[in-house]
Order: structure tokens, then sequence, then C-alpha cells
């Protein structure tokens, strides 16, 4: 049992530990507490043929975590009901923490049927997280579209949260684009509640738009729970590669995680795999675990 003695002795020692050993501290707060994640998108040429020996291929590759998407309203996963799905990911040693589920009807109409159903399928796997991934360019013209969109997401995740889940919002690089003196993002940010909706940053699109994911973290400390690792070529900017093997500096945004706030990291790739999709996503996950959360 934790008494206010107790916490104080505690305390001093953290302290203690602190003032003695600097570099240890630092090292502590600055890495992310995550495990290795793959947002399953990155195997959608191949994931409907076999969705079971995917799922065992993508553990054996070093994974602990997956994102899901795809998922429509009372439909499957790749043909699996929610609960079947849960026992594929169980028997593999795998957690879906969050998934990509569309928001598009519901942005327009505001009928949170849709939302209603993402929460459904997300308590059966036990996740956390229901995220919006894109909006089409007809919900993002103005910056009145953008207010509407943050707005939606407020109720989306007043619902949410009622179930233990939160909203998270998934950007792309046109949030970054200029709505007379701010962004999209910008918009998104200040007009959704910390408290109800949170994001998951796509580092390669924030750094594609020319924006440093640091600075965004500075200006939103904890609102970024996930992020996708997703790196630039070098040779060809609309090309991802094996993370490290591309142009990304990804060390020094690791190192600020903890500004970040996120609790979930994962590899996303979506094009030029080298040797194959397997390999490829292999080869991340090694990088990460090497480097960057050591």
């Amino acid at each position: 049992m934790t008494t206010r003695r107790n916490f104080i002795k505690d305390a001093g020692l953290i302290a203690t530990g602190l003032a003695m050993a600097p570099s240890f501290a630092n090292a502590l707060i600055s890495k992310p507490q995550a495990t290795i994640g793959l947002q399953l998108y990155t195997l959608r040429d191949i994931i409907g043929k076999d969705v079971k020996g995917v799922i065992e291929k993508v553990a054996k590759a070093g994974y602990k975590e997956v994102e899901t998407y795809s998922y429509a309203p009372k439909g499957s996963f790749w043909g699996l009901t929610p609960k079947a799905f849960k026992s594929l990911l169980d028997a593999n040693g795998l957690y879906a923490p969050s998934g990509h589920f569309s928001f598009e009807n519901y942005i327009t109409s505001g009928n949170l049927d849709d939302i209603k159903a993402y929460i459904e399928a997300s308590n059966i796997l036990g996740s956390k997280y229901v995220v919006a991934p894109w909006l089409s360019e007809n919900l993002r013209k103005t910056a009145d579209d953008y207010k509407k969109v943050a707005e939606r997401l407020n109720v989306a995740g007043e619902l949410c949260i009622k179930s233990g889940i939160n909203v998270a919002y998934h950007n792309h690089g046109f949030e970054f684009d200029k709505h007379g003196d701010t962004t999209g993002f910008d918009l998104l940010l200040g007009g959704t509640d910390p408290n109800l909706v949170y994001y998951e940053l796509d580092l390669y699109w924030a750094v594609y738009a020319g924006h440093a994911p640091i600075e965004i973290f500075k200006k939103s400390p904890h609102r970024f729970k996930m992020w996708h690792v997703k790196d630039m070529d070098k040779t060809n900017r609309n090309w991802n590669t094996e993370i490290g093997k591309g142009s990304i500096d990804f060390k020094s945004i690791f190192e600020k995680a903890s500004l970040s706030g996120v609790k979930h990291i994962y590899v996303e790739q979506e094009t030029n795999y080298k040797p194959n999709y397997i390999e490829s996503i292999g080869e991340s996950a090694n990088y990460i675990k090497n480097n960057l959360l050591k």
C-alpha cells in the first residue's frame, strides 16, 4: 500500500538517483515506452489472400502489435469476425491497440451509427483507439470544413470515451496546406478537445509537408499517442523504404518521445519493398529495436 510517507521516501530516492545519474534519467524519459507495431495496410496486397498466414509472419518478423484498417460497420477483418480475428491475434502473441475506420459517412451526416459499430468491434479486440485515417477532398476544401471535422471528432470522442476508447486522427500531407493564415492541421488541433481527441502523427507525411515532428510535439505536447514510422527513400521522396535506409532522422525524433506522449509506434510502408513484403517489415522491426528503442 502506498502511503504519503512512502511516496515522499520514494520520490526522494528518485530525485537522488536522477541527480547522481542525469544521463540515465534522460534516457529513461526520452525513449518511447512502446513495443513495435505494424500498420497492416503495409501488407494490403497480400493479407486478404491469406490472413492467417500473413498474421503469423508478422509475429515472426518481430512485431508485438498491429493496427487494423478497412473494417466496415458490421463487417469483418479480411473475412474474419472481430472475435475470430482477436483469437488469431492472441494465438500469435499480437495485440491491436488501435484501428483505422472510415469516418466519412459520419462527418458528412453526423449519424453516429458507424462509430457505434467501430466501438463494438474495438471492444471485442480490446483496442483503445478508433482512428479517423483519411478525409476525402470534398471534406477538406476550406477552413470551415476542418472546423466541422473537429466538431465531429469531439462528438465521436465523447461517445467513445464512455466505452473506454479514445478517438484519434491520422494525418497525411494535405492537412498542412494553408487556409488563410493557418493550416488544416492547426485547425484540427485547435478545434478538438485534448481530453477527447488524440492524434496519430505520420512522421513521413509531416516531413514530406516540410514540418519537423519535434516542433509539432513542442506546439501540442502529449497529444500524439501514436506514430506511423515510415521512412522516405533517399532518391525519390514519393517512395517509402525500410526504416533506417531513408532520409528521415528518426533518432532525434525518438529522443523526444516523452514530449509527444507516444504509446504505440507502428511501422508503415506503402511502396518500394526490398526484397519483399515480409523481409522488408522484418528489417524495419530490427532497426527500430536495435537503434531507436535502446
